[in-house]
């Protein structure tokens, strides 16, 4: 078998879009696939980083553009992998790409069905703490900026379809199959951040102002669903106190967790203590440690 010079890279996070950006750079064909319908990942809901507390998506954002519009990167989103065939230096690769029932090339952003859309679906960016319509992009600065139908929620009324002047919307679109031959795959899935409502841990998912980190992130920032200001989930009100719980899932060894350290919730407690208190005065963060 000859090799294929060209890289699969299977993940659209900070990660995976650096190291697309890195190869095509080099002068490799990348194929970059991502499972969601805009690439950025977890980094993308931050609202600043660790230590310097600067904002997140002044950080992603340029290098997610520079992903989107580089020659060597042909990107995929909504994409799952079915098949991997092959050997180091030749795979074939089949993946389904699943439709977002609107015709990419031909939607130009301008958000006029997401505005005039009367189904609300589950804002899963905002970790579920807020909705939006059926029809939308992932955030405001999505990378491709293309709007998909969630059809789950999408009520099938067919105003989008009236009012899309480019003639983007395909409620019969299909999923597609796609096959490309690469030399070399390089995997950058992520994380999934650890729920304990399994565990039945300190009432998430029984108390509405119990909440995890990523979903105090969003509450956190101005794009948020609270416009950056700490408000309860169960009244709206501005606490006066908040505990921090770190090792939540890590360090257990009672099985309901892992036994190993996370190494990141220190960093983020301590930011998202700052911050919270930066926004709201009067809220005094607690911090609780197991050491």
């Amino acid at each position: 078998m000859d090799n294929i010079g060209a890289v699969l890279v299977v993940g659209a996070g900070i990660g995976g879009s650096q190291a697309s950006l890195d190869l095509a750079d080099s002068g490799y064909k990348v194929y970059l696939l991502e499972s969601t319908t805009s690439i950025g990942g977890v980094m993308a809901q931050l609202d600043k980083t660790f230590p310097t507390n600067d904002c997140a998506m002044c950080i992603v954002s340029p290098k997610l553009v520079e992903t989107g519009r580089h020659e060597n990167i042909d990107l995929h989103i909504n994409c799952v992998i079915q098949d991997v065939q092959g050997e180091a230096g030749n795979f074939r690769v089949k993946i389904l790409k699943k439709s977002l029932f609107i015709d990419p090339d031909r939607c130009t952003g301008c958000g006029l069905c997401g505005r005039k859309c009367p189904a609300e679906a589950i804002d899963n960016f905002n970790e579920g703490l807020s909705t939006f319509a059926a029809i939308s992009v992932k955030y405001p600065q999505a990378v491709p900026l293309v709007y998909a139908i969630d059809k789950d929620y999408c009520i099938g009324c067919g105003i989008c379809e009236g009012l899309c002047k480019a003639k983007a919307i395909q409620y019969d679109r299909e999923d597609e199959i796609l096959e490309v031959n690469v030399g070399s795959i390089i995997l950058a899935p992520g994380f999934d951040e650890y729920i304990p409502d399994a565990a039945n841990l300190y009432g998430y998912g029984k108390y509405k102002n119990v909440v995890t980190s990523i979903e105090f992130e969003r509450i956190l920032s101005a794009s948020g669903p609270f416009g950056g200001k700490v408000l309860r989930l169960s009244d709206g009100l501005i606490p006066k106190k908040v505990a921090f719980i770190q090792c939540v899932g890590s360090r257990d060894c009672t099985g309901n967790g892992q036994p190993y350290c996370s190494s990141v919730c220190c960093m983020y407690t301590a930011k998202q203590a700052v911050i919270a208190h930066e926004h709201m005065h009067q809220i005094k963060p607690t911090i609780f440690s197991m050491d």
